[in-house]
Parts: C-alpha cells; sequence; structure tokens
C-alpha cells in the first residue's frame, strides 16, 4: 500500500487505540507512552495497564497513523498522508516543542543511493532536526 489509508485503519481502532489517537490528535506535540498512561486514565482516575498502551501505541504505528520520536522516545500523530516507503523527516523545535513532518522526493533518491552504494537495505528511513521553528526563531 502505497499511501495511508486513515479512513480505513480507523475503522479497525479498538477504544484505546481511538483514545490513544485522540489524545496524540489533541496534543498536537510529542508525547511519551507514560504520560499517554496518565492521559488514559478514566475519571475515577483509573489507569490502563502499561502493555494495552504500548499495544494500542504500536497498532497506531505499525498503520501509519502515528510515528516515534527516537529522539524525544515520545509519539506523534502521522501529520499528512505519505507512501510508506517514503523518508519522513521530522523538524522539532527545541524551544516550545512543536513537531513538523515533511517528505522529499529528492531526500528519497539520495537516501536509497546512499544505503544502495553501502549494499544497506533500510527498514526506517526516518530523519530528525532539532533547531528553532519560525515562531521561536522570530521569524
Amino acid at each position: 500500500m502505497s499511501e495511508h489509508t486513515h479512513t480505513a485503519k480507523i475503522a479497525g481502532l479498538t477504544p484505546a487505540r481511538r483514545r490513544a489517537l485522540d489524545i496524540l490528535t489533541q496534543a498536537n506535540r510529542p508525547v511519551g507512552a507514560y504520560e499517554m498512561i496518565d492521559l488514559m486514565a478514566g475519571a475515577d482516575g483509573k489507569r490502563p495497564a502499561p502493555v494495552s498502551v504500548y499495544r494500542a501505541l504500536a497498532f497506531l504505528l505499525d498503520n501509519g497513523l502515528a510515528h516515534r520520536l527516537e529522539s524525544k522516545n515520545a509519539f506523534v500523530v502521522c501529520g499528512h498522508s505519505h507512501g510508506a516507503e517514503e523518508p519522513v523527516v521530522f523538524l522539532i523545535c527545541e524551544q516550545c516543542g512543536e513537531v513538523k513532518e515533511a517528505t522529499s522526493a529528492g531526500l528519497a533518491r539520495e537516501l536509497s543511493a546512499l544505503a544502495g552504494e553501502a549494499g544497506f537495505k533500510a527498514r526506517t528511513r526516518v530523519v530528525e532536526i532539532a533547531g528553532r521553528c519560525a515562531r521561536c526563531a522570530g521569524g
């Protein structure tokens, strides 16, 4: 499948998966797994088991509905539709925490060439760039 089909995948969401996706969407920033547990707690204060939260997050990752930021050990909702084989670049603001997601056909070609020259078979192609967003950089 070359493009995310979010609407089809949303149909397979359990209540826990739906809640995790809603939290990531509403947060609009990276959310760690233990923060997710806190945010998924019921009105009665009952917290879900960590394993159920990790399973929900794994489903979102496996189905292209969310991404994991390695540098932050946190999760973000998938910002746009892109092919599963396309590289994803995360622009992470170190000041406000905003994360923007981008892809580039040119970068895809360059990464494929680099991996090919090394005889390397890439499983993922994710680039994280830390810095300051336009708002925090003052322009």
